[in-house]
This record gives structure tokens, C-alpha cells and sequence, in this order.
């Protein structure tokens, strides 16, 4: 696995709780807190626009079971 450095988990009310990280080559990953092994990876637009999308409420259901 790429050594990934995650940040603090984000957790919205009532939702899953996520994590973001980076690698040494600048790669974004995003992953369920407690699940780091099973991590999307994309470009940093990507991720960046997902990430606002979770945070307003858009996207809860890609984050669950």
C-alpha cells in the first residue's frame, strides 16, 4: 500500500465518517474512517468536488453500505 498521510476524520451529523490524505507524489485519497485500506484515489479537482458535494448534503449514499 502507498504510505498515505490521512487527516483527521470528518464526520457530519448522522453520516459516515471520512478521512482525506495525501501521499509523498501528491495523490489524494479519500476512505471511510477505519477503512484506509479500501481508499478512492483521483485527481485533486476530483476529489475536492466530491468532498464539497458530501458536505452539502449531496452525496451521503456513496458513503454508506
Amino acid at each position: 500500500m502507498t504510505d498515505v498521510t490521512w487527516e483527521d476524520p470528518f464526520c457530519g451529523e448522522g453520516n459516515s465518517c471520512y478521512r482525506i490524505g495525501v501521499d509523498g507524489e501528491g495523490n489524494s485519497y479519500i476512505a471511510l474512517s477505519g477503512q484506509e485500506d479500501m481508499y478512492l484515489t483521483d485527481s485533486r479537482e476530483a476529489l475536492q468536488q466530491l468532498i464539497r458535494d458530501i458536505k452539502a448534503g449531496k452525496a451521503d449514499h456513496l458513503l454508506t453500505d
